[in-house]
């Protein structure tokens, strides 16, 4: 089998949102862009998601529903419902056993589920699974694959930083970085203000970017899903004014347009990002980005053009390189086509793709060889 005949392939999606535009996070963006561009491909994707995602087939065994928060809770990033392990978890197990006892209708799994059951199921299910990892270690991941044994899932990881990371922790992966679709992210023609999009959550650390705007004398502009509503409430929404506006969660369109008609972006994570997309995506649009060095996103800024990078929690520092990147946009012409000529031969989805690809073809043709020789 070579990497481009056309596979069946299951893909397990993470469970907390479903997985469609606009984006919850950055993660549920990867996967549906994974799932988008397999098909285009010609693949035929089914996929395990909870319910409203795009791509899951209404009412078959592989859409699990939704977490139900307590009336009056709001939902957070870093937690779960008790509904998850009592009602989504069963179902996520019910879908496992689904493509186990129809096995010979699939070829490869591409799991993406931050619940450690599918790796836990790996060696019984009769079909080869790749996940990939997308978080710091976690515990319960390298347990669940030291159960499944020898025959469990192959890892994957988004960054060489976060595979270091879990190889500490015992659980062995290869590099596959993740992608923008160039499609989804065209050149923007710049602005006079500065632009900062993700999750509003303490970890991504949003109001440092109002700081570094106002000590630039520049408007800000905040997009993004709320996922921690003490620290929106608290921190961030007392900042807001006529320099600083929130705008809320845009489709992949509307904030494409925003970023692409930025002077800059401004990435400001508070954690050990594993890959972080704003980076690229920013990138994509042809517009310089400034971030603190955290996790894994050096490696995006390595070979970049257009991207700088200051010491974590450094205001003053993001302040000066974010006025001499947008010195260096109005001075020269022809600075925002590098920038995305750049990323686009770096973080390419369709690359991505293709890598992905030979691995699937890898594991089906190592699967069938097992078969072989203990027919």
């Amino acid at each position: 089998m070579s990497a481009r005949d056309p596979l069946r392939i299951v893909v397990i999606a993470p469970l907390r949102f479903p997985i469609r535009p606009p984006h919850p996070g950055g993660l549920e963006s990867a996967v549906w862009s994974e799932v988008a561009a397999l098909t285009r491909r010609g693949h035929d994707v089914t996929m395990v998601a909870v319910q409203g995602s795009d791509f899951v087939e209404p009412g078959s065994p592989f859409e699990l529903p939704n977490l139900k928060w307590p009336q009056g809770v709001p939902g957070t990033d870093v937690s779960y419902p008790l509904s998850y392990e009592a009602t989504t978890v069963p179902a996520l197990e019910r879908a496992l056993a689904a493509i186990a006892a129809d096995s010979e209708r699939f070829d490869v799994i591409s799991n993406h589920c931050l619940h450690p059951l599918p790796i836990r199921r790996a060696s019984l299910l009769s079909v080869p699974m790749l996940t990939t990892l997308h978080t710091p270690p976690d515990e319960a991941f390298v347990a669940a694959h030291a159960a499944a044994g020898p025959d469990g899932s192959t890892f994957l990881s988004v960054s060489d930083f976060t595979r270091r990371e879990w190889a500490r922790a015992g659980l062995h992966s290869e590099l596959l970085a993740n992608g923008v679709d160039p499609t989804e992210w065209p050149a923007g023609p710049g602005g006079e203000q500065i632009v900062w999009f993700g999750r509003i959550v303490p970890e991504k650390a949003p109001h440092l970017a109002v700081e570094v705007a106002r000590r630039l004398g520049r408007r800000l502009t905040i997009a993004g899903r709320i996922g921690d509503h003490d620290y929106a409430e608290n921190v961030l929404f007392p900042l807001l004014g006529d320099d600083v506006t929130y705008v809320g969660p845009l489709t992949p369109s509307r904030l494409a347009e925003l970023v692409g008609a930025s002077a800059a972006a401004l990435s400001t994570p508070a954690w050990a990002e594993p890959f972080g997309l704003v980076a690229p995506e920013a990138l994509m649009c042809g517009t310089p980005v400034v971030s603190f060095a955290v996790g894994g996103v050096p490696e995006i800024a390595a070979r970049s053009v257009g991207m700088e990078l200051v010491a974590p929690g450094d205001v003053a520092a993001m302040s000066a390189r974010a006025n001499r990147l947008m010195q260096r946009t109005a001075d020269d012409g022809s600075f925002r086509q590098r920038i995305r000529a750049s990323a686009v031969r770096r973080f390419s989805l369709e690359a991505r793709i293709t890598a992905l690809e030979y691995r699937f073809a890898e594991l089906v043709a190592s699967a069938g060889l097992a078969d072989e020789l203990t027919a």
